[in-house]
């Protein structure tokens, strides 16, 4: 169990690193192209790895199909949402939210995988609740509006991630021969093919705008992706493939929070905000009663 924990933290740093290099180029570009460069990094990565490690292993199309929904749902549709609070809110305050996901995840668990769960965990709620109160409130000050679009944006994502998380396991319980390399390319496939049809719809100009960025940018944005996708996945893949209780992992995964928060200030070259740090705190009170 302990090596599933280390999986999950080492996830979530490189994850932290990763979503300074996607918020900037977001800003920058936009949500939808981020996602889709970076899956595509990913994708790639992760099929010279299984061709380097063996090859691919037989799998079942229901299995298969499985990794294509969690990938287009974990992989895209939550990473949109994710990385568009990335540019609302700011890293730090994104993945302070991801508090709610233990939640989500252990309530979802039991119903799919009978795994046990505790009701007093629910009086975490509240002190998240409390956080996303204070990050409404400093916008309130701040802006002269309460900003519960990003807190929408935020949750959105944190949900589908969450919910990505489970099908993936489920896809793992049907095929236990499937190396993890494997899954993360099948999930990465159908987060680019959700992204290929938004792209029919919503064109976001995929080339011309790779075609702008200068080689410097685009070395950055090849490194976050390599960090912040390729091996966030393969590490926390692994914790969630072993682990015995998704809730668990889901909550040491929360130490991203302090990660992204810790980067993002020393890139800004600013002190945490006295509202930052009083949300850190009743998060802290919800962590409390959520382990």
């Amino acid at each position: 169990m302990e090596k599933v924990y280390v999986y999950a933290i080492a996830a979530n740093l490189s994850f932290a690193i990763g979503v300074q290099f996607f918020t900037h180029y977001a800003r920058r570009l936009s949500s939808l192209w981020v996602n889709s460069f970076k899956g595509m990094v990913a994708a790639g990565l992760f099929l010279l790895t299984v061709l380097a490690t063996g090859g691919f292993h037989r799998v079942e199309p229901g299995s298969l199909a499985l990794f294509f929904v969690s990938g287009a749902m974990g992989l895209g549709a939550a990473d949109l949402f994710l990385i568009k609070s990335f540019t609302l809110l700011g890293p730090g305050r994104t993945m302070l939210l991801f508090g709610f996901q233990p939640l989500v995840i252990g309530v979802a668990s039991y119903f799919m995988f009978g795994q046990a769960l505790d009701p007093r965990k629910f009086a975490a709620i509240i002190f998240f609740v409390a956080c996303l109160f204070i990050f409404s409130l400093e916008s309130f000050r701040k802006n002269g509006h309460w900003n519960l679009k990003a807190a929408a944006v935020a949750l959105t994502g944190i949900t589908l991630d969450g919910l990505g998380v489970l099908v993936t396991r489920y896809a793992f319980n049907g095929a236990p021969d499937l190396g993890t390399t494997e899954g993360n390319f099948y999930r990465a496939l159908g987060a680019l093919a959700l992204f290929g049809v938004i792209a029919l719809v919503r064109p976001f100009h995929f080339r011309e705008r790779l075609r702008g960025l200068k080689p410097s940018g685009l070395a950055w944005i090849v490194v976050g992706s390599f960090a912040g996708t390729y091996m966030s996945l393969m590490f926390y893949l692994n914790a969630v493939r072993y682990a015995g209780a998704l809730a668990a992992v889901s909550g040491i995964a929360i130490t991203g929070t302090l990660f992204a928060s810790a980067f993002e200030c020393a890139l800004e070259r600013k002190a945490p905000s006295p509202y930052l740090l009083c949300a850190f705190a009743v998060f802290a009170c919800g962590l409390f009663f959520l382990f």
